[in-house]
């Protein structure tokens, strides 16, 4: 069979077309088609890249920042010791109200209308006291009066004259009159007056009975004599028993109308007594004049903290602090309790911060003006134990041996070792 030319070139046309169109596709097809290599090197994370961050120049001020609850401070119980009174101890008057104050040498109470004063020492009031008396009672007795202005005479163990008329003193500071001694000791005074009044009486009459020995010019005197003299040895035992009297007969301080308590003055937060009824046991509960808060603390921090540190206390929203010392730290259980007392504070600010929960601030360390500083977090160690910084330069990571300082808030104070180089403004790599 025979094709026309016209023929040929449509066949030719046909399939040049369909030979372009299986190149087309087949182009297309190879571009989607990738090796395992290329799939992988397109799929793979960047490569990883430091993170840095400029070394700065800054102060460092590492701190305790707590809360704790304000009070006052060191809450005791008073008892007052009935066991002297030969009447039942019924509470006749000055019942303190809650929140006044107990002030050293004023009476705190009335008891069967007598005064109980109040005086600041360690030792518990538990026996009278009267001249004659010795022991350590006696010496913080007389060192209380001395310390008040009372003047008792030598400082020491034994309660004497001196120590009488102090304590006199004392009850007049109060505006009570002085106790009495015992009635019998006040009779055995009269006793003694009366021996020495007998005694004189004997004196002068033996006296009277030489002289007229002597002006009957008798040859011998000497039994008068002798009355004389023995007249007088008894006028001089007379005189010094009734000076004994007098001594014992001094100024006592009944059991029941002092009390000690460790430091004054103090602030009354209950009372257990009212006026008409009877004491039996505690008659009050005070804590101390001063406000503080009390911050609990694990034993890693109060190692960091001593008495007389410096510290502050937030009042509120608006910014306000009170300055104040670290006061005491004292083990309680499994933690500390740190003492912080503030310095001095206005009305206002104690009405503030009484029974608040506060926010307390205890500066520990600082360093001395401003410092080159680096996140906690560029710090390593190399092989010899060494602190090292690593820092980019040019592109290239150097490692720089450093000593390492004060660290707070997140940074740490370093200081380039030997010949290295370390300014601020320096890339440090903190990750990667």
């Amino acid at each position: 069979m025979t094709t026309s030319p016209k023929s040929r070139r449509r066949v030719l046309v046909s399939v040049s077309a369909v030979a372009a169109v299986s190149l087309g596709v087949g182009v297309a097809a190879g571009s989607r088609i990738a090796s395992p290599e290329d799939a992988a090197a397109k799929t793979a994370p960047p490569k990883a890249s430091q993170i840095t961050v400029p070394v700065e120049k800054k102060a460092l001020a590492s701190k305790v920042v707590g809360r704790g609850d304000a009070s006052f401070d060191g809450a005791v119980n008073i008892r007052v010791e009935t066991s002297g009174l030969h009447t039942p101890a019924v509470v006749t008057g000055k019942v303190p109200a809650v929140g006044s104050t107990i002030t050293e040498g004023k009476a705190l109470l009335e008891i069967t209308g007598r005064p109980v004063i109040g005086l600041a020492g360690v030792l518990p009031m538990y026996r009278s006291l009267s001249p004659g008396s010795k022991g350590p009672d006696v010496l913080q007795l007389e060192q209380t009066l001395d310390r008040l202005g009372l003047d008792p005479g030598t400082v020491d163990d034994e309660y004497d004259t001196d120590t009488s008329q102090a304590v006199e003193r004392l009850y007049e500071k109060a505006g009570y009159d002085a106790p009495e001694p015992d009635e019998q000791l006040s009779q055995a005074v009269d006793n003694a007056k009366k021996q020495v009044d007998a005694a004189k009486n004997q004196l002068r009459q033996a006296k009277s009975q030489l002289k007229a020995a002597k002006d009957a010019k008798a040859k011998d005197t000497s039994v008068q004599q002798g009355a004389v003299d023995d007249a007088e040895e008894n006028l001089a035992d007379a005189q010094e028993a009734e000076n004994e009297a007098e001594f014992k007969a001094g100024t006592p301080l009944p059991v029941s109308e002092i009390v000690y308590v460790k430091t004054l003055p103090r602030r009354v937060d209950d009372v257990k007594v009212e006026r008409g009824g009877t004491v039996n046991g505690v008659v009050m509960s005070a804590s101390g004049a001063a406000l503080v808060v009390t911050v609990k603390v694990d034993a890693e921090t109060a190692a960091r903290l001593k008495a007389g540190m410096a510290a502050s206390l937030d009042l509120g929203d608006d910014g306000t602090t009170v300055a104040a010392k670290v006061r005491r730290i004292t083990k309680n259980g499994d933690t500390y309790d740190v003492v912080v007392a503030p310095n001095a504070l206005t009305a206002s600010q104690l009405a503030l911060l009484r029974d608040a929960n506060v926010r307390v601030t205890i500066p520990v360390k600082s360093t001395a003006g401003k410092v080159l500083a680096v996140p906690v977090a560029a710090l390593s160690s190399g092989s010899d134990g060494a602190s090292r910084i690593e820092v980019l330069r040019n592109g290239q990571v150097e490692l720089v041996p450093v000593k390492v300082g004060l660290s707070a808030d997140g940074f740490v104070q370093v200081t380039p070792s030997g010949d290295a180089k370390l300014s601020e403004g320096d890339q440090v790599v903190v990750g990667k």
